[in-house]
């Protein structure tokens, strides 16, 4: 394909390859400002910006990738559900690494119905666990309750959180999170330890919601939340997980929003430092 059509040396045989990325253009249930639709073309040029294999973490075994491309777009995010389903099944069946770049947050919960023995650590700005919203229960304000119903309370939890609604909290389930400025206040490898004490099964499914750090490190997503974490924050994270992460996606990118492009670069790196982490400990 030609240049910046697929995510970079993502140029693997889908049979041969060891991690798959899907693009998934679905953002009909955004609330705010919309956009994100755009982001798996914007993060798949955004990852040509980066060398093949990263520094900090000496040298990797080789990695085979394959880009799937994006699946179909649908206005219903019911058969948004079953598109991810009928396209990712193949590859999470298979015990490859799976990413995903959205469009919206509500991508994530039909991707974790795959699996069967997942924890879902989320990083976000929104605890995202109203029951429905706006009369659907799959909206992207939904999705951890939906995550949860799947996996089990205990086995998601969510990192960064600083804007709750009363729906949220008022309730006897709430979904197991850690503040942004509990973070600031205690550190980050506090929040990892929390997030990591709090979930019971072994392999973890990463979702990181764009909004989750801080508007002025990435101002292109459709709902910014002041007093987020660093970017920084998330590549600790990211290298404390490695060992156990079964898939990842990245979600609420907004290119119309992006003026700079920083933030789908941002979305890029964090896809390279998951399979880079991911080869490390998976790929000897």
């Amino acid at each position: 394909m030609p240049y910046g059509v697929t995510f970079a040396d993502a140029d693997s045989a889908f049979s041969d390859a060891d991690v798959i990325i899907y693009g998934i253009p679905y953002d009909r249930t955004t609330t705010f400002r919309s956009g994100s639709r755009e982001a798996p073309a914007a993060v798949r040029r955004a990852s040509y910006n980066f060398e093949v294999k990263h520094f900090e973490h000496g040298k990797l075994p080789d990695v085979m990738m394959h880009d799937f491309g994006d699946i179909d777009d649908h206005i219903h995010p019911e058969d948004m559900m079953e598109e991810i389903a009928f396209s990712m099944a193949p590859a999470i069946n298979g015990k490859k690494f799976t990413v995903a770049i959205g469009g919206e947050h509500s991508v994530t919960s039909p991707i974790v119905n795959l699996y069967d023995d997942v924890s879902v650590i989320s990083v976000d700005a929104h605890l995202d666990s109203r029951d429905e919203f706006m009369g659907s229960p799959y909206s992207h304000a939904c999705v951890m309750r939906r995550c949860s119903e799947h996996v089990g309370i205990d086995n998601v939890f969510v990192i960064g959180v600083r804007s709750i609604s009363e729906e949220d909290l008022d309730r006897d389930d709430v979904i197991p999170h850690i503040t942004s400025y509990e973070i600031v206040e205690k550190g980050m490898s506090s929040a990892i330890k929390k997030a990591l004490d709090s979930v019971k099964n072994e392999k973890i499914y990463l979702t990181i919601d764009i909004d989750g750090i801080d508007p002025a490190f990435a101002p292109g997503t459709g709902t910014q939340e002041p007093f987020g974490l660093l970017p920084m924050h998330v590549k600790t994270l990211i290298n404390s997980i490695g060992e156990r992460l079964a898939g990842m996606d990245v979600v609420e990118i907004s290119p119309p929003y992006d003026h700079s492009g920083i933030t789908s670069v941002l979305g890029a790196r964090y896809i390279k430092e998951c399979v880079s982490v991911y080869t490390k400990h998976h790929l000897r």
